[in-house]
């Protein structure tokens, strides 16, 4: 499957105020997330290598210490295993990539979309 349409994938409910529609391949999990205004990250780590590139809006990230208030165009690199967390300042759209496959995103598509 070379092409994916995620207009046409229905939205997942991450966390509250998050919502996507992802895709799994065999090695990773691609997700075009929207994220509400004034949403709080909570401080969080996983195992998964994560690349967090936003298309519209800004959020301050903070990524292992490190905080940066993100604009259109800038990436976040998440290491496996390294504590991030964040807070969007407007609404924000993103695409999110993490490796390996996020698993438990497999069982919440399962429960949510059957």
């Amino acid at each position: 499957m070379p092409f994916i349409d995620y207009n046409s994938k229905p939205k997942l409910k991450i966390w509250e105020n998050i919502y996507g529609q992802v895709h799994h391949s065999d090695n990773l999990t691609c997700g075009y997330i929207t994220i509400g205004a004034g949403v709080d990250l909570p401080e969080h780590h996983h195992p998964h290598e994560q690349w967090s590139h936003l298309l519209e809006g800004e959020i301050e990230f903070i990524v292992g210490g490190e905080k940066r208030k993100m604009k259109p165009g800038e990436t976040a690199y998440i290491p496996g295993n390294v504590p991030h967390s964040g807070r969007t300042i407007t609404e924000c759209k993103l695409i999110d990539i993490f490796s390996p496959v996020r698993e438990e995103w497999i069982e919440l598509e399962k429960k949510q979309l059957g």
